[in-house]
């Protein structure tokens, strides 16, 4: 209890039992101070300004949601009534409906309202004008059989008669008025008689000009006073004569409140009957919408159980009308579909079964051919020339053949589902070396150096060993042979979740249709153009199939006379996607830096790998474009 802050002044007294403490000294307060104490409940500016402190305590302050957040909650909810929108036919024949019977409603409302208001107040205003027409009559001939001479006694008779007026009100008159008309000459005046002050207020000037000017019966529309407000009414006007008092005019008013009444429940009863005609009409629409669209429904449902593969599935049919036709017409289509389909699988199975079984049954006489076809190779120097050549000839193709027999068995391998990957982590610059080894006699007789750019730190991958080596290899002596003895450079890359390999060759190339067709079985950019290393024309669709089972992605590209790339990307975990490739296709593509990271290295200088004799080989630290320019100058040279 005695302690208190350090560095607190000794000379200031601290406050007794029950005084209260010394208010501390005033100082100016900062901009946030200051909107802290325009919030109650704040003891200072710890809080964020704007936010509203809760009476249980700042423990529990909450901000208020603002304007922006309001908008947002808004924007969405419209979107998302603009995505039903568009998605759903049901919702745009409901909302057609309803808005179309709306306005045809309303303008249907308001016609017959419009027409219904001007009949009744034409028919009203006639009939008021007859009664105020009666009435003047009936006025001229009281004042017609008095024999009044005095002011008193005119004034009592016209008393009497706006009284019995007041008392006996037919036809919505609310009251009378008797005014002096200027042309008056008599001397007996009297007070104006009438029912109340507010009927005088209602006589226009023009009104008594027109009553003044032209005799006869006159009439204006005007605003009368009600104790709930204000009511249409008219004001009726007519020259009377008084004995001794010479010439007045007569106005009656009557009200139109009782008509106005009618008529706004008239128009009660239309916008009832118009709200309830829409709700009905919303409901039938939405009903025959969900009837038609039920059939719609089912065969999109239908559709996509038979695009799963599910080929018994129908459609329901019910009666005999247009859906029901639909219905059938589905339910036709299908069995024909399931039918061709179930030819075409059948067909498929007989010509993968033919291809297998013929691969298989060809091995035994080509194993006889391969022996008798060695026994004639090993004495070919035996034989005369010609038949040499025939002997070297039938090797060579013995040969391709045996490698057509191979491919077509793993066609048909992968045709029948029957292929299978032996998975184990390997690192891919291993692999890439190994083809780069079994490719350099052939790079060697092409006169193609093979340069391989990878980095430091290991690129691993669940794969089988096996099967990428195949793609890579297929990959390289593709490269070889249209890189028209140009170097080839394979750059491997990886990323955390996928490792990349490129084989850039700067040959013949390719333009984007051939592009297209590279991976296709048989196909041959050019026709004319002769196989020289003995492929099959299978190699790169086994490729593509190998790639497949590993969840890969294997890319081709090119440009004539410039040289064609093709990039095999392969997920670094099986089963998982690749994502972005870790190397550009096209190396001009390639203006994003390379990932950084652990499983990353830097790429180190270009290096040629294969015969020293096969091509130009690089030094060390020289670029490709370099070792590129060198190879062109040496060809020129030559």
């Amino acid at each position: 209890a005695g302690s208190r802050p350090a560095g607190s002044d000794d000379a200031t007294p601290r406050p007794g039992a029950g005084e209260e403490p010394p208010a501390a000294p005033a100082r100016p307060l900062d901009p946030e101070e200051r909107e802290a104490e325009l919030v109650p409940g704040l003891a200072g500016p710890a809080y964020d300004l704007g936010s509203i402190a809760h009476p249980d305590g700042p423990a529990t302050t909450y901000r208020p949601r603002t304007r922006r957040s309001l908008r947002i909650r808004l924007r969405r909810k419209v979107r998302r009534l603009v995505r039903r929108w568009r998605t759903s036919l049901s919702v745009r024949v409901v909302s057609v409906t309803v808005v179309g019977g709306f306005f045809a409603l309303a303008l249907l409302g308001g016609v017959l309202s419009g027409q219904i208001r001007d009949r009744l107040y034409d028919q009203r205003v006639d009939q008021m004008l007859e009664d105020a027409a009666l009435r003047a009559r009936d006025a001229q001939q009281t004042f017609d059989s008095a024999t009044a001479t005095t002011a008193p006694q005119v004034q009592s008779i016209a008393a009497d008669w706006i009284y019995s007026a007041q008392s006996a009100a037919t036809a919505g008159a609310v009251g009378a008025v008797l005014m002096r008309s200027p042309e008056a000459a008599a001397s007996v005046t009297f007070a104006e008689p009438a029912t109340n002050g507010a009927v005088r207020e209602l006589v226009r000037p023009e009104l008594r000009r027109a009553v003044q000017a032209g005799g006869g019966q006159h009439w204006q529309p005007v605003g009368v006073p009600m104790a709930d407000g204000e009511a249409p009414g008219i004001v009726v006007g007519a020259p009377v004569t008084l004995p001794a008092a010479g010439a007045y005019e007569l106005y009656i008013v009557y009200t139109l409140e009782p008509e106005e009444q009618t008529i706004g429940l008239v128009i009660r009863i239309l916008a009832v009957g118009a709200v309830g005609l829409v709700v009905l009409l919303a409901a039938l629409a939405w009903l025959i919408t969900r009837w038609v669209l039920r059939p719609v429904r089912d065969a999109a449902y239908t559709a996509e159980r038979i695009a799963d593969g599910l080929l018994d599935e129908r459609m329901d049919v019910r009666g005999h009308d247009e859906l029901a036709l639909l219905g059938e017409s589905f339910n036709e289509m299908a069995a024909s579909l399931q039918r061709q389909i179930e030819q075409m699988e059948e067909l498929s199975r007989l010509q993968q079964r033919f291809v297998s079984d013929v691969s298989h049954e060809l091995r035994t006489p080509l194993t006889t051919i391969r022996m008798a076809s060695e026994v004639i190779h090993d004495n070919k120097d035996d034989f005369d020339p010609v038949i040499r050549r025939s002997a070297e000839l039938l090797q060579a193709q013995l040969d391709r053949f045996e490698a057509m027999l191979a491919d077509l068995l793993e066609i048909s391998r992968f045709d029948a589902g029957a292929a299978v990957l032996d998975i184990e982590e390997r690192d891919l610059r291993d692999v890439v070396t190994r083809v780069v080894e079994m490719s350099a006699i052939l790079a060697e007789r092409k006169g193609t150096a093979l340069r391989v750019d990878a980095p430091d730190g290991p690129c691993t991958a669940d794969v089988d060993a096996r099967r990428i080596e195949r793609v890579l290899r297929n990959l390289v002596n593709n490269a070889i042979e249209h890189g028209e003895g140009r170097p080839i450079d394979i750059t491997v890359r990886c990323t955390a979740s996928a490792v990349g390999v490129r084989v850039l060759d700067h040959g013949v190339g390719m333009d984007e249709e051939a592009a297209g067709h590279v991976f296709d079985r048989f196909w041959r950019a050019d026709p004319a153009r002769a196989r020289t290393t003995g492929g099959t024309g299978l190699g790169l669709s086994i490729s593509m199939e190998d790639t497949r089972l590993h969840g890969g992605t294997l890319e081709a590209t090119g440009r004539p006379g410039v040289g064609s790339a093709f990039l095999l990307t392969l997920p670094r975990r099986a089963g998982a996607t690749v994502g972005r490739p870790p190397v550009a296709l096209w190396p001009e593509q390639a203006d994003v830096p390379e990932p950084a990271g652990d499983l990353t290295a830097d790429a180190q200088p270009v290096a040629v790998a294969g015969v020293a004799a096969a091509g130009v080989a690089a030094p060390s630290g020289v670029s490709v474009a370099a070792a590129l320019r060198d190879d062109a100058d040496e060809e020129t040279d030559r």
